[in-house]
């Protein structure tokens, strides 16, 4: 009985487990950068846009025959259908002003071709707006294939 007597037979003893937290730490920094860098923030638009809205035609309105400036492919311009003698800014700004009458201001409607510069449209709306037309409408044909 010696021999056994000998023998080690108690338990080790036992160390307490350690949890490393490194691991989960570095995951959860990730996770926040992640979501951080992915957000989408709401931006505020630094130019204020007024979308047109439906309405009925009150009938005094109805009765005021509009103003429309037409530009042409080439870039030339059509004061309610009328061609003008050249492509001044200065001569568009004069039929205006000649058809117009004293009733400056109010509403125009701009009419351009497909093929029309972007400078050609943007001078017609700067020549209105300089001339107190605060409603700027722009023409828009629908495809004729029924398509939007």
């Amino acid at each position: 009985m010696r021999w056994v007597s000998l023998m080690n037979l108690r338990n080790p003893s036992r160390e307490e487990p350690e949890i490393n937290l490194t691991s989960l730490i570095d995951v959860v920094l990730l996770l926040l950068v992640f979501f951080m860098i992915t957000t989408s923030f709401v931006r505020e638009s630094r130019i204020g846009i007024r979308l047109p809205e439906a309405r009925t035609v009150q009938p005094a309105e109805a009765l005021e025959e509009p103003m429309v400036i037409s530009v042409t492919a080439q870039g030339t311009y059509l004061v309610n259908g009328r061609v003008l003698l050249d492509n001044r800014p200065e001569t568009l700004e004069a039929a205006i002003r000649m058809l117009a009458g004293e009733n400056l201001g109010g509403k125009v409607t701009l009419s351009a071709d497909a093929e029309a510069t972007h400078q050609s449209v943007i001078t017609a709306m700067d020549i209105a707006g300089k001339l107190g037309y605060g409603e700027i409408n722009i023409a828009t044909l629908k495809p004729e294939n029924g398509e939007d």
